[in-house]
């Protein structure tokens, strides 16, 4: 199983396998068709409220792991995450997201989450 995240503003490349956003909300100056996004799980996506938290400061990045992860828990992260595992399975995929810091993002976690 082959997971990466890349920043959503790097140009596509042809290593990438499945292109997937798993941000919430379209990425700012980016024309759809230049993303060339092949999947957009929007149950994947850490909730506004927690996004919202998490970028003001009001805690660590251990906390929005654990608080994270539960969401991913609930039914429909669930079930998304079985989704992405099968499309790992079957060839590469790169997680995107426009986050600046992929190391302390919601993508860190996804790939902890599905890694091996």
């Amino acid at each position: 199983m082959t997971l990466r995240g890349r920043r959503i503003y790097e140009g596509p490349s042809p290593s990438d396998g499945q292109r997937v956003l798993v941000d919430r909300l379209w990425p700012r100056g980016l024309a759809k068709d230049a993303a060339r996004i092949d999947v957009w799980p929007k149950s994947l996506t850490p909730s506004t409220e927690l996004r919202k938290w998490y970028h003001a400061g009001s805690g660590s990045f251990e906390e929005f792991s654990q608080r994270y992860e539960a969401e991913l828990a609930e039914p429909e992260a669930a079930a998304a995450l079985d989704e992405l595992r099968g499309l790992a399975a079957a060839g590469p995929v790169t997680l995107l997201t426009a986050s600046k810091d992929i190391d302390h993002s919601h993508v860190a976690v996804l790939l902890r989450v599905l890694g091996p």
